[in-house]
C-alpha cells in the first residue's frame, strides 16, 4: 500500500475495525497506562517525530507493554494488532513474539541488555496516536524484538501500513517428530529459488556480491536516502548507550563481531548501498515462471496486511511488475548468509539472514517516498488548513 489506496471503501472498512478495537483497548486503561499508550495526532512536521521512530531490536519501542497490562487488556491490545494484519500475518507476528522464549533458551537464559530480561515476550509495545475514529488523522504502532507495525488512518481510511517489519530468531528451530519451525520459510525460499533459476548472464547482474551484508541496508531509518548503508547493531536502539557499562560493552562487542564477520570493505558497502535507481535486474527480463515466483515472493510481504488493503493486486499488471528489480548478495546455497532486495516505484523490500550462522532473519516492506503516510498527511494539511 505504502500510502496509496486504490479503493477507499475497503480501506474505510479496515479503518472502522481498527478504530473500534483501539477505542475498546484505550477505554480499558487507567490514566497512568494511557500516558504510555497514547501519543499526539499524526502530522507531517516535527510534532510527529516519535510516531516515526521504529526499531526491530529488543529495545524500548515506545508505548504500553504487555507487562503493564492485565490479561483482558492484553487481549484487547492483540485484537487491535490483528485488525492491521491478515490471518497469516497475525500468526507470523504471534509466533515471532513467542520465539523470544526459544531464543532465551538458545542463549542459556543469560541475555539482559538494558532490561531485567533481554529476551522477553512481554516487552512488545502498543501506542495509539490521535483519537481513533475522530475527524483528525490517527494511527497506531506496535513493536518489539523483530516486529514493527505502523498504521495511519486519514479521512476514515487506512492509508499507510509501512514500514512493516517481521523477523525470526531463530529462523529455524526444531519441533517434535523431526519437523521444523520456520515462520518466514517462503519469504526466504522463494527468493532463493528465483535467483537460482536465472540464466547465467542474468544471475551475474542480479548477484551484487558473493558475500552478504550484516543487516538490512536501510536499517531502521525514519526515511530512506541515497547512499544509505548498513547501520551497526549497536546503533539500532532507542538510547545511544546503556546505563550499565558492562552491558554496553557486551552489545558493542557483539556489534563489532557481526560487522567484522561480513568482511566488507568500503567498496563492498558502496556496491550494496541504497540508490533511488534500483540495483539488480528488472522483472521485465524474467520468463513467465520466474515472474510468477516474483509475484508469489511479493505476496509474502504485501499480504501481511488485510486482504482489503493489500497492494498485491497491482502486480497482476505486467507493466507494474516489469519495474520491480531483484538484487541478491551472498551465496545461494541453503543455510548460508544471504541478503536480497526488491525495489520498484513506491516499493522497497529487504531481507537478510546472516547473523547467528544464518539463523536470524529480518524482512521489511517500505515505501521509500511515503512511509508513515507523510504524503497523505501533507495533502490533508493543505486541504484543511
Amino acid at each position: 500500500m505504502g500510502s496509496v489506496v486504490d479503493d477507499v471503501f475497503p480501506a474505510r472498512a479496515v479503518a472502522d475495525r481498527m478504530a473500534e478495537a483501539a477505542r475498546i483497548w484505550l477505554d480499558s486503561l487507567d490514566a497512568d497506562q494511557r500516558r504510555f499508550a497514547t501519543g499526539p495526532v499524526p502530522a507531517d512536521d516535527g510534532s510527529d517525530a516519535e510516531r516515526r521512530r521504529w526499531f526491530y531490536t529488543p529495545t524500548d519501542h515506545g508505548g504500553l507493554t504487555a507487562h503493564q497490562q492485565r490479561p483482558a487488556q492484553q487481549q484487547a491490545a492483540m485484537r487491535l494488532v490483528a485488525t492491521g494484519l491478515s490471518t497469516a500475518g497475525y500468526v507470523t507476528v504471534a509466533t515471532t513474539m513467542g520465539l523470544e522464549n526459544i531464543l532465551d533458551h538458545a542463549e542459556g537464559f543469560v541475555t539482559r541488555f538494558d532490561r531485567e530480561r533481554g529476551r522477553d515476550p512481554g516487552l512488545y509495545y502498543l501506542r495509539v496516536f490521535g483519537e481513533p475514529g475522530g475527524p483528525a488523522p490517527w494511527g497506531w504502532r506496535f513493536g518489539g524484538h523483530h516486529v514493527s507495525l505502523n498504521n495511519l488512518v486519514v479521512d476514515d481510511a487506512l492509508v499507510a501500513t509501512t514500514p512493516c517489519f517481521m523477523g525470526a530468531d531463530p529462523a529455524v528451530s526444531p519441533l517434535l517428530g523431526g519437523c521444523v519451525n520456520r515462520p518466514l520459510a517462503r519469504v526466504e525460499d522463494l527468493a532463493r529459488e528465483l535467483v537460482r533459476s536465472l540464466r547465467p548472464e542474468l544471475a551475474a547482474r542480479a548477484v551484487l556480491l558473493d558475500r552478504a551484508p550484516s543487516d538490512l541496508v536501510t536499517g531502521n531509518r525514519t526515511s530512506i536516502a541515497e547512499g544509505d548503508r548498513v547501520i551497526p547493531l549497536a546503533g539500532i536502539w532507542r538510547d545511544e548507550r546503556f546505563p550499565d557499562d558492562v552491558e554496553q560493552a557486551k552489545l558493542q562487542a557483539l556489534s563489532d563481531a557481526i560487522d567484522a564477520n561480513t568482511g566488507y570493505a568500503d567498496t563492498d558497502h558502496a556496491r550494496l548501498e541504497y540508490t533511488a535507481v534500483p540495483k539488480g535486474i528488472a522483472a521485465a527480463e524474467l520468463d513467465s515462471g520466474q515472474r510468477e515466483m516474483l509475484r508469489a515472493l511479493l505476496s509474502t510481504y504485501l499480504d501481511r496486511v488485510p486482504t482489503e488493503v493489500s497492494p498485491i493486486g497491482r502486480y497482476c499488471d505486467d507493466e507494474t511488475l516489469d519495474a520491480v528489480h531483484v538484487a541478491w548478495a551472498g551465496t545461494t546455497e541453503p543455510g548460508a548468509p544471504h541478503y536480497y532486495r526488491l525495489q520498484g516505484p513506491r516499493l522497497l523490500i529487504e531481507w537478510d539472514n546472516t547473523q547467528r550462522g544464518a539463523n536470524h532473519a529480518h524482512s521489511v516492506w517500505r515505501d521509500p517516498t511515503a512511509d508513515f503516510g507523510l504524503d497523505v498527511l501533507a495533502a490533508h494539511r493543505a486541504a484543511h488548513h
